[in-house]
């Protein structure tokens, strides 16, 4: 199975492909998505959207992986952010994937087994889990890869319990 991270930004999402037999976890591909911000608000979100939509093409993902939107104090930042979200998950619904949704401490649970884990935790726990040199950067991407990991188990979960 090919499982499609995205932590969505509104400059900058990260994306994080992994592959699972339900067992063993391999990275496929891992980085940001960055736009200008000189560009167009409207833009931006366009620009996102086209290259995670590359991305799916050429990895072919079975399933995707996205982060909720978490509280922020900063409300312009945060309605940006949920636009971006709002139009990544409009087109992956076109286009028929199944989307699953995290909520952060999800994540941080599903990594680490602590919901409020630091986030070097959970970098160095991906990097342990996806066996890679160094942990992934930039952070947008680690997240991005946590959200597939937790992904991963959420599934591996569910086929133990079928068999319960």
């Amino acid at each position: 199975m090919i499982i499609f991270g995205i932590d969505p930004g509104y400059g900058t999402t990260g994306f994080g492909i992994i592959k699972t037999d339900g067992q063993t976890l391999n990275v496929l591909d891992f980085g940001v998505i960055t736009t200008s911000p000189k560009t167009d608000r409207v833009e931006r979100v366009i620009e996102t959207v086209k290259d995670l939509s590359a991305l799916a093409k050429e990895f072919k993902p079975d399933q995707i992986a996205i982060e909720e939107l978490f509280f922020s104090k900063n409300v312009s930042t945060a309605m940006q952010v949920a636009e971006s979200r709002g139009a990544i998950i409009y087109e992956f619904s076109r286009q028929k994937y199944p989307i699953y949704q995290y909520k952060p401490n999800q994540v941080k649970m599903a990594v680490c087994g602590y919901g409020n884990a630091p986030k070097i935790q959970i970098q160095q726990m991906i990097k342990l889990m996806l066996n890679l040199d160094q942990i992934p950067k930039p952070d947008d991407a680690a997240d991005a890869l946590a959200i597939a990991i937790c992904h991963a188990g959420h599934l591996k979960n569910q086929k133990l319990n079928l068999h319960d």
